[in-house]
């Protein structure tokens, strides 16, 4: 009896053993992320640009422009995952946070127009037809690549940083964060679409032809965009997975499973969100900012609701909470939508609703926990 006093001391002070340390990346991910890097900076390059056009190896330009508009709805389904699949928070505004950063690199690429437009004059074609004589102040740095690059991070940072504060501070969470989200993108277009605003009322901005003086529309300049776009998605993943496999990211799923507990547990859960809603909107601004040249356009259209809905199909179907399941999800969808469109456009959104009702009643994993399943079963067999 005398001994068990010594022994609750013992037992109350021996070491907490922490959990291991998980690799950023297993073998087998640091593999298929490598392939994954030489196809977007070596095959793709080669096959588009070397391999003759009458190869059957030959990658069209087609095929590469449609790749690189994916890459760039992958980088907004990945900052969803950040926001949704690790927090716990749906957002229906993140087309904003992507239209905002497409308009800022958009008001660089008008600039680079200079004297070609159809007016002949320094000023864009369409504030020369409404009769400006100036450039108005938010305008003052868009001729400078670097303020542009600088801009495309701040301004949807900033947009998110300031509603973030006050939508956390004051405990919005749930349905009515997502509806004050989507409201937000609304408010929003309906202000992109006046013309005294300066953003090329509902006709945005097009006929871009020059990116830091060189010519926009060549194949190397096509391909040059492709490869910037991949190796961004492809650091925006590593950055993810670093920080979800953080202690920050365990607060994070800590929050999205219960924001209560981790409060009790001295952690301020406001900060933890504010941090990764400003990186998830940072994240969508530099893929709209990537999206615009090599589409050729932007206007108010891009930030209507529907695009934030989809850009949270994106994230459901591939699987939430899996970083991977994103990416696939957006190339899944977007790879139907743009085979539909052309065979069966009146079906297109039939499909869209008709796959996430799918995949919310059945596949509430998506696409990355339908693998991992069968991946498992093939394992045990």
């Amino acid at each position: 009896m005398d001994r068990a006093p010594d022994a609750l001391l013992t037992s109350a002070t021996a070491p907490v053993r922490l959990p291991a340390h998980r690799p950023l990346l297993t073998r087998t991910g640091w593999t298929a992320f490598l392939v994954a890097l030489i196809l977007v900076c070596a095959v793709a390059p080669v096959l588009n640009l070397v391999v003759p056009p009458d190869s059957a190896f030959h990658v069209g330009d087609y095929a590469v422009a449609l790749t690189a508009r994916i890459m760039c709805y992958a980088i907004a389904a990945l900052a969803m995952d950040l926001i949704w699949g690790y927090t716990g928070i749906l957002s229906l505004g993140h087309g904003l946070f992507f239209a905002l950063g497409g308009y800022v690199m958009g008001m660089y690429l008008m600039r680079q127009i200079g004297r070609d437009g159809n007016y002949k004059c320094d000023l864009p074609d369409f504030m020369v037809f409404l009769d400006w004589k100036a450039l108005p102040w938010h305008w003052t740095f868009s001729d400078s690549f670097l303020a542009t690059c600088l801009l495309v991070v701040a301004v949807p940072g900033l947009v998110a940083f300031v509603f973030g504060y006050f939508a956390f501070r004051s405990r919005i969470k749930g349905v009515y964060f997502s509806i004050i989200t989507q409201a937000l993108t609304y408010a929003a277009m309906l202000l992109f679409f006046r013309n005294e605003t300066g953003f090329g009322g509902n006709n945005g901005f097009t006929d871009f032809k020059r990116i830091l003086g060189l010519p926009l529309q060549t194949p190397q300049m096509r391909m040059v965009l492709f490869v910037i776009t991949g190796v961004t998605l492809l650091g925006f993943f590593l950055l993810a997975r670093w920080l979800v496999s953080a202690k920050f990211g365990r607060v994070l799923q800590a929050v999205r499973d219960a924001e209560s507990r981790v409060m009790f547990s001295g952690y301020n859960p406001v900060g933890y969100k504010l941090a990764v809603w400003t990186l998830s909107a940072v994240m969508c601004g530099v893929a709209g900012a990537l999206y615009v040249p090599q589409v050729g356009i932007i206007n108010p259209g891009e930030m209507s609701p529907a695009n934030s809905i989809e850009i949270a199909v994106w994230a459901a179907v591939g699987g939430r909470g899996t970083l991977v399941g994103p990416i696939a999800g957006a190339f899944v969808v977007n790879g139907a939508k743009s085979w539909l469109t052309v065979s069966a456009p009146e079906f297109w959104l039939y499909f869209l609703g008709g796959l996430f009702i799918v995949v919310t009643l059945f596949l509430p994993d998506g696409l990355a926990g339908l693998a991992r399943r069968v991946f498992r079963k093939r394992r045990s067999a």
